[in-house]
């Protein structure tokens, strides 16, 4: 039966993260899953992020993408490690994806590890990949109808970003809906404005991250 061999999937997917969580986290490294849309804003956070960060933070990056190395390369260009992984078509990462590519970094040289997943707001919000929190964008020009259609992906997020909020007086996204929508889904978590644009709304970022990693450390 499908649901039988899904249900396997998802099991064996489920071991294989808690050894990558419990490798990580001996080390005092503190990682997140990055999810979005297409479009949404992911590698621009990422590169905002590794400039404002990364002579205080210890940081490496892992890519997920259907076939290229763009965003890699992008990334690269800042000067901290990346690792490339191709799902070669499919629409999200899965925890022995991300265990297979570890030995790449200098894991005792690190105290951030962010993974940047496939572009979708459906598959990756279902596989735990071995992070310790999932961060999802959502872009204004996405339409503040999304976290009621992709539910799942909100619910398992500890922080959202609405992205692009330099575009609002350009759109008719309703930012009081999408705020209301997310938190009704999801009353714990963390709801960010920012544009990665402009830089504005970011500074909240960064402090929530600075702390998430110090926490870490602390715990190891």
């Amino acid at each position: 039966m499908e649901i039988k061999v899904m249900a396997n999937i998802l099991d064996k997917n489920e071991q294989i993260a808690a050894e990558v969580n419990k490798l990580l986290s001996e080390r005092g490294i503190f990682v997140f899953n990055l999810l979005g849309s297409p479009g949404s804003g992911k590698t621009s956070l990422l590169e905002r992020t590794i400039a404002a960060l990364k002579d205080e933070l210890r940081m490496a990056v892992i890519e997920g993408d259907l076939f290229t190395s763009k965003d890699a390369e992008r990334i690269a260009r800042h000067g901290v490690p990346v690792v490339q992984i191709n799902t070669g078509g499919g629409c999200h990462l899965d925890a022995s994806m991300v265990k297979n590519v570890l030995d790449k970094l200098a894991l005792d040289d690190l105290d951030l590890i962010i993974i940047e997943n496939v572009g979708n707001l459906v598959c990756p919000a279902e596989f735990n990949i071995g992070e310790d929190v999932k961060v999802t964008v959502l872009s204004i020009t996405e339409g503040e109808d999304k976290p009621l259609k992709y539910p799942l992906i909100f619910k398992q997020s500890c922080v959202a970003i609405l992205n692009k909020i330099d575009l609002l007086p350009y759109t008719e996204f309703n930012l009081q809906a999408a705020v209301d929508d997310i938190t009704s889904i999801n009353p714990h978590i963390t709801l960010l404005e920012a544009s990665c644009r402009t830089g504005e709304g970011l500074d909240r970022w960064f402090d929530w991250l600075r702390h998430q990693v110090e926490s870490k450390k602390r715990r190891s």
